[in-house]
């Protein structure tokens, strides 16, 4: 199938109708027959011993139908993690074991200690705040350097240290890197850090647990981004649930960005105990409780080396990282810094010798895992920010420096094992430079001059990873599950479809996105399909939504599933038309012998399939049903070019965003609007890490940015308007749709541009800044420029 079905046309998404008018079904809404409540007693301490739990009290009080401790869970399975890194020596990573309800101690304020089960949510609250606890303080590991030296208090007792892995990739390339280094012209060096932050989806997570007696099956509602995973890993690692006895449905979600991918606790505890009381069991997280149980993201702490000749060639990379793991490994947690991140190092960029160290560490605070991006844009802003450094320098002109490196033949194997099939940097970034009127910056900074400000521009260029495949090729990088996707199409006697996929929408536009696909091949209206998702019951296995995956790998299912209804469809029509189905075409509905005209419709063909009066049972079988599984046969690699300008006032240090540009090489897009849409979104993600948002620790492991009056989300009167632009499209060559992938380049390619640009208003005003870590508040600018 070639793949220019992958273009098509905005359309509103139809999913809106129901959000827009309040009818949306999310978890919450969801309340069944005799429900009850959880709330969850969690630890006010980030290291501790649990020395007793005093539950009589608690359980005497009104409407409590029972209390839950780790006692409860001696037995049953931990949470798993779902990759295994191996480090530089051969051995694998240290796996701590992770209990549903804590067992012995407490390793992060957070931590769930007991769970109460009431009739109301009222009532467990007051339960909850009605058991004692004795806990012994224990010294806290916050730090992740202090966490790796001798003496460090252990997160956990049972492993040899703080240290989950020591990663180095590639290895072999390590002597010829440092060897490049030592030899190089120029070699710029920058240390920075990639804040932690938390993902703050618009609906915070809720669990409901449902068990019914008279089958032994068990059902989870949950607001996930992958219900096939959390039925896999919750059924068979922690409960011992097998599949066909435990159905998850993830109906409508209100924003994931990666923290909704992982299978939590709370989850293994609803369902757990749905069956212990034989009644359903639903909690609702509040949203104080989301910033100290949902995982967080980023927390890098990096040191990047470039080496240049003193022509401005790119000789060699080496980076050494410290990730933060937080107290337990989530369930994607160890790729992140490693596999997500490594492979994206060499950019866009034809660096030939590469070198990435990374430490994994555990710490008594909240487990870390991917948030939008996951490791790419921690990647690209080591990378892009480094490139910059070295350009002033160096004396060079920081878009040039960048043209000069740029790949320029395709396909292009990286030092860091991954081939990139297409792209075309040079055609993005000249698109930025035209859709940003770079041509008139001067002029914008002598306007921001006479108003007493300074006028910084930034550029960057990213390119990520999208898909998270091949399945073969990830298990061997330690990956526990399959990452293919699948779709079966069922078409109904009257010619409607009904599409059943295992990807899952949480803000995507899928309802709306995947019908243009199928419609466009069949020639039928978009509104004559439906898009079924999220219910582990009516889909086939699939593997969720994250990486920017949906379109290239489950979009990819549903055109092979959709081939394989066509391939059928013709054969019935060949009988209907006494012909022989290699002389049928199908197009715009209408299935016709070649260079004749006759034909048949879409409709006709589609009763005939299941009203089989017009052809031989013994030659097709009634029905129009097909399933397909598709594993991609490598990542897409959608690139860009980033551009930003700021406005600093140099008598408080507060930063504005006067403009911002982006040029995206998203391959083929199916629906502009969307497209449009998700790039907002990621850049106004970008711009909160990158000014705003910090989660921050204090020595003692309290979250000290635990509320909306302490952790600052962007706001609109923080973003201008965007100017954006995807006509640049390489398609990818190994998907049918030619699609890359756009849900997380925002996010990617805005940080570094965004930094870039202050320090480039700092330093046009001859001041000696360098680099400003993440998020650039106005004390910290201020403080930059007055040090």
């Amino acid at each position: 199938m070639p793949n220019d079905i992958g273009h098509s046309a905005s359309s509103k998404r139809r999913e809106d109708v129901r959000f827009l008018t309040g009818v949306g079904n999310y978890t919450d809404d969801i309340d069944l027959h005799r429900q009850s409540h959880v709330v969850f007693l969690r630890s006010q301490v980030a290291h501790g011993r649990l020395k007793a739990v005093e539950t009589t009290a608690a359980a005497a009080m009104p409407g409590v139908l029972r209390i839950f401790t780790g006692a409860d869970f001696e037995g049953v399975g931990g949470i798993p993690t779902g990759w295994q890194i191996t480090s530089r020596d051969g051995e694998v990573m240290q796996e701590p074991g992770h209990p549903v309800l804590a067992q012995g101690k407490v390793r992060f304020v957070g931590d769930m200690i007991a769970a109460v089960v009431a009739e109301t949510e009222d009532q467990a609250r007051d339960a909850a705040e009605a058991i004692e606890l004795d806990i012994e303080e224990l010294p806290a590991v916050i730090d992740m350097k202090a966490a790796l030296a001798e003496g460090s208090p252990k997160v956990h007792d049972d492993l040899t240290g703080n240290l989950c892995y020591d990663w180095g990739f590639v290895e072999d390339n390590r002597d010829a890197v440092d060897a490049a280094i030592k030899a190089a012209d120029h070699v710029t060096t920058l240390e920075l850090v990639n804040n932690r932050l938390v993902a703050n989806p618009m609906e915070p997570r809720v669990a409901i647990g449902d068990f019914a007696p008279g089958t032994g099956d068990s059902t989870l509602y949950t607001t996930s981004q992958n219900p096939h995973l959390i039925r896999l890993l919750m059924g068979a690692f922690v409960l011992g649930i097998p599949e066909h006895k435990l159905r998850v449905v993830a109906p409508d979600v209100g924003g994931g960005f990666g923290t909704k991918i992982f299978h939590y606790a709370e989850e293994a505890f609803c369902t757990f105990a749905a069956k212990a009381l034989k009644r359903p069991v639903k909690w609702t997280s509040t949203r104080s409780e989301a910033f100290i149980s949902d995982a967080h993201g980023r927390d890098h702490v990096t040191k990047i080396e470039l080496a240049l000749s003193k022509e401005g060639d790119f000789l060699a990379v080496r980076t050494d990282t410290h990730a933060n793991m937080g107290a337990y490994l989530s369930t994607f947690a160890p790729a992140v810094p490693t596999w997500l991140h490594g492979i994206l190092m060499a950019g866009n960029y034809k660096t030939p010798l590469i070198y990435v160290n990374v430490k994994a560490v555990f710490t008594n605070t909240v487990p870390v895992d991917a948030y939008r991006g996951a490791g790419r844009p921690e990647a690209t802003f080591q990378l892009e920010r480094v490139i910059d450094k070295a350009a002033r320098e160096m004396g060079f002109d920081p878009i040039e420096l960048r043209r000069r490196n740029f790949i320029h033949d395709f396909p292009y194997a990286t030092p860091v094992a991954v081939e990139y099939d297409t792209g075309d940097y040079d055609a993005t970034l000249d698109k930025l430079l035209e859709i940003s009127d770079h041509a008139g910056f001067e002029a914008r900074r002598d306007a921001s001059a006479k108003k007493g400000l300074l006028r910084g521009l930034g550029i960057n260029c990213y390119i990520e990873a999208c898909g998270i495949a091949p399945s073969n090729l990830v298990g061997q990088l330690g990956a526990r599950a399959g990452l293919y996707e699948s779709a079966t199409v069922r078409v109904n006697a009257t010619g409607g479809l009904v599409v059943m996929t295992g990807s899952h929408s949480h803000g995507q536009g899928h309802e709306t996105a995947f019908p243009q696909v199928i419609a466009k091949m069949i020639g039928i209206d978009e509104n004559m399909i439906e898009i079924v998702h999220g219910d582990t019951a009516n889909a086939p296995m699939g593997m969720g939504t994250y990486g920017s995956r949906s379109l290239a790998v489950g979009g990819s299912a549903m055109v092979r599933a959709t081939e394989k209804i066509i391939a059928k469809a013709k054969k019935i029509a060949a009988h209907l038309l006494e012909a022989s189905d290699a002389d049928i075409e199908l197009k715009d509905g209408q299935f016709s012998i070649v260079g004749t005209d006759k034909s048949v419709a879409w409709g006709e063909v589609t009763l005939a399939a299941y009203v089989p009066h017009n052809y031989p049972l013994d030659d097709i079988e009634p029905g129009l049903e097909e399933t397909a599984f598709y594993d991609p046969t490598n990542f897409t690699y959608p690139a860009g070019a980033y551009s930003c300008e700021v406005e600093v006032d140099p008598d408080t240090g507060r930063v504005t965003i006067e403009r911002f540009a982006a040029a995206d090489d998203f391959g083929n897009v199916i629906n502009p609007m969307i497209v449009e849409g998700q790039v907002h979104g990621g850049i106004g993600q970008g711009i909160g890490q990158a000014l705003l948002e910090g989660a921050v620790y204090d020595d003692n492991g309290q979250l000290l940015t635990g509320s909306y009056m302490d952790y600052a989300m962007p706001r609109a009167d923080d973003l201008p308007f965007f100017q954006v632009d995807h006509s640049c499209q390489t398609p990818c060559t190994h998907n049918p749709l030619g699609v890359k992938g756009c849900g997380e380049a925002g996010a990617i390619g805005s940080p570094p541009a965004v930094v870039n640009a202050v320090v480039d208003a700092l330093q046009r005003a001859g001041l000696d800044v360098t680099h400003i870590d993440m998020p650039l508040s106005p004390a910290r600018v201020w403080s930059a420029m007055n040090s």
